[in-house]
Parts: C-alpha cells; structure tokens; sequence
C-alpha cells in the first residue's frame, strides 16, 4: 500500500525543511561571488585592458586636499625647499619628534644621527651622517623631501607617517645637529668651564685579588 504524506502533517515537515534547504543552497550567492574586478585583473571592456583606473583629472579624493605645499611636500610657493619648519616649535614637537625619530630612523641613522644603527651594523648600506657638513646645511625641506619620498636605499614614509609626525623629525634631527655643533658662544658658563676642562679621564679601578 502506497502512504502519502500529507504536506501539512507532522510526518512531512522534515521532508519539507529538507527540500527548502536544497533550493537555498542552489540559488545562494555569496558577495565574493558577485560579478567584480579583482586588484590588477585585466579587462575587456577599457582600451589599456586595465580594470584599474586612474583618478579621475581635477578631482581631489575626500580628506586629500593639501592646499599647502610647505606643510604637505616641503616646498615653498615658487617651488623650493622650505627653508623654515611650517609648525611651531616647542618642548612638546622635539618630544614627538623623538618618539617618530627612534621609531622610523633610528634603525639605520642610530639615536644620535651618525649613521651606524642596527641594520647597518648587520650589512645595511651606511646612511650619510646627519652631522656631515651638506646636511646640516640642507633646509628642513629637504629632510621632509626625504622622509616623505625616500633617498637612495631608504624608501619613503609618506604613507605611513603623517605630515605632522614627518616634520617633528625634522625638528628632532636639528636638535641632534645642534647637540653636536653647538658654538661655543651660546653656551652657559657651566657648559663652558666643563668644555674648557677638556673630556673626564678617570682609572681603571683595579682590584687586588688573594688566593
């Protein structure tokens, strides 16, 4: 004798819930699986076969309008190095821009700016001395120009950096040029009386020891 499930009964429910399920799982479709260009993909549609596209001309993305050329690229209005740091300099700037320097330069420059960190010490091309006599005469556009784009073997910050902490150091890297090359004439009489003194020599301490 043939049964037939009543589709409303008790008995047909699971049968039904079975069969929803299996008609969900044929028309699903995921967001990863919708029609799009990967990163890179190539296409059919635009003459350079690109799916990327360049910004459009004149348009300016949100949060990316840099009107001012010093703050943002170290250049003046007629297209120079910033001769002058475009934030003010305070204790609260240099302490910042110590934080960014140890964090970011340090690591090829070393802490006092000559050029035997870390990675140097272990292969790394040797970085040009922040007390050599063309950068302590550079401007401080120049070391923004730098940190921003990058020189040589560094790479550029830019983007991982913002302009603000870029420029504190800057202002770091002054203060590590001018602890080393401060003129005699703007140091106070105790600074002066333990240069005249000449570099502290001391002993060895020895030990005598008895068996």
């Amino acid at each position: 004798m043939i049964h037939r499930i009543a589709v409303g009964s008790r008995r047909g429910r699971p049968l039904q819930f079975l069969l929803a399920l299996v008609m969900m799982a044929a028309c699903r479709q995921d967001m990863h699986d919708q029609p799009k260009y990967q990163p890179f993909e190539e296409s059919d549609f635009f003459a350079d076969g690109s799916a990327n596209r360049p910004q459009v001309a004149g348009t300016v993305g949100r949060g990316q309008l840099q009107e001012d050329t010093v703050f943002y690229q170290g250049l003046d209005a007629e297209g120079a190095l910033a001769v002058k740091l475009p934030i003010e300099l305070d204790a609260e700037v240099l302490a910042r821009g110590r934080v960014v320097y140890n964090i970011y330069c340090s690591p090829c420059h070393d802490r006092t700016g000559t050029g035997n960190g870390m990675v140097v010490r272990r292969g790394f091309k040797r970085p040009e001395s922040f007390h050599a006599a063309r950068l302590r005469q550079s401007p401080p556009g120049y070391f923004f120009q730098v940190a921003t784009n990058g020189f040589g073997e560094m790479s550029g910050y830019g983007l991982m950096v913002d302009a603000s902490d870029r420029w504190a150091a800057v202002a770091y890297i002054r203060a590590l040029q001018l602890s080393q090359a401060v003129p005699v004439e703007q140091l106070d009489s105790t600074d002066r009386a333990a240069l005249a003194a000449g570099p502290l020599s001391a002993e060895p301490a020895t030990r005598e020891e008895t068996h």
